[in-house]
């Protein structure tokens, strides 16, 4: 396990960006983000990072897996930092921001599946 937090909330506007049909994401931050930034992300339990997201590895979102195909070059700083990055569910090779993974999958996250309490790992 490298990462691994559970969601105690989302922000106002955190889920509209899963209604993208070209351009999925959903932003993550620790509880304890400004107010400016916790209104557009989803919010979760500070947690140790094992080691740096690296391609080929999974994150699980609610028990669905998807497989990390890139990871953008400030993405392993700010999970570490802040428990910050961008989850794109874009996939391809290259991140489509410095702070994104990027994602790919057969799996749908809904805002079902980013109430409080579900768990986020990478592995």
């Amino acid at each position: 396990m490298k990462f691994q937090v559970k969601v105690v909330g989302h922000g106002p506007e955190a889920l509209s960006f899963l209604d993208d049909p070209d351009n999925k994401f959903f932003i993550l931050f620790n509880e304890d983000a400004p107010q400016e930034l916790a209104d557009i992300s989803v919010l979760h339990t500070k947690s140790e990072i094992w080691g740096d997201p690296m391609v080929g590895d999974t994150m699980k979102i609610a028990g669905k897996e998807f497989v990390i195909t890139a990871v953008g070059i400030e993405a392993p700083y700010t999970l570490r930092e802040m428990g910050h990055c961008t989850v794109n569910f874009a996939g391809g090779s290259e991140a489509a921001l410095p702070g994104c993974i990027m994602l790919e999958g057969c799996d749908v996250i809904t805002e079902e599946d980013l109430k409080e309490g579900a768990e986020i790992c990478i592995f």
